[in-house]
């Protein structure tokens, strides 16, 4: 089973068992994208039968990398509390992102742990810019969370107080120029009289990473989107950049 499937059906079990204090935000996707129906709590119409859906559902995986989190307390009416949160996508084509809540009751610390996920891609796909996306996700007046921890694939942002807002480092690199350059893994060297331009260090790049070198295989046929995956020339170069 692929394993962001598995994590997928994890987010779906903690969501189940959800204080009523969460509820499931809208989402709002980069790029004009319309907010899913799933966020309505009904089937869009004409859908096929339960197994279709779960089909579906299973269809997601966390967000590469979590810039941003943001929470904003209303000032009229009844308080609600908004999380928004904003990241980047492995590749151009995830949609219908939405924050997943994991905690169950009431947390010992006060903390209310959300999962930013999305529905990626079908297919490999070659690097891109830095997609960004963003969804939202709204609490009820008297919920007993004092702050917010926001997980993605390859990084969490922790915000200590609600309202505020806290932001991580710069995320790794998108590696859109990785093909031709030298790859040069964790410990090593660039070769001799080659320029740091025409070099791509292993530390700078995303952690979810298969480099195929020369003298190896290519390992298993499993799929990851939020994996890159380098094939390596016999001189040393990087031939292939994908995210699969």
């Amino acid at each position: 089973m692929k394993k962001w499937m598995i994590a997928a059906m994890v987010f779906s079990v903690c969501l189940c068992g959800t204080s009523a204090f969460a509820q499931t935000g809208s989402s709002a996707p980069s790029k004009g994208q319309a907010p899913p129906s799933a966020q309505s709590g009904t089937a869009p119409e004409g859908s096929g039968e339960p197994e279709q859906q779960d089909e579906a559902t299973a269809k997601i995986a966390p967000v590469l990398w979590v810039m941003s989190v943001e929470a904003m307390s209303s000032t009229h009416g009844p308080t609600l509390d908004v999380i928004r949160v904003r990241g980047i996508t492995s590749t151009d084509g995830w949609e219908d992102a939405e924050l997943v809540p994991l905690t169950k009751g009431t947390p010992p610390d006060g903390m209310l742990d959300l999962a930013f996920v999305a529905q990626p891609p079908s297919n490999s796909t070659s690097p891109s810019k830095s997609p960004v996306i963003e969804a939202v996700f709204t609490l009820e007046p008297g919920h007993p969370f004092k702050g917010v921890r926001v997980h993605g694939a390859t990084n969490r942002i922790t915000l200590k107080a609600i309202p505020g807002y806290a932001e991580a480092p710069p995320p790794p690199g998108d590696c859109t120029d990785c093909v031709g350059k030298y790859f040069v893994a964790k410990g090593e060297s660039a070769p001799a009289g080659v320029s740091s331009g025409n070099v791509i260090h292993e530390e700078s790049l995303p952690k979810i990473l298969h480099v195929v070198k020369p003298t190896d295989g290519i390992g298993k046929l499993d799929s990851d989107p939020n994996r890159l995956t380098l094939v390596i020339g016999d001189d040393g170069r990087i031939v292939i950049a994908v995210w699969d």
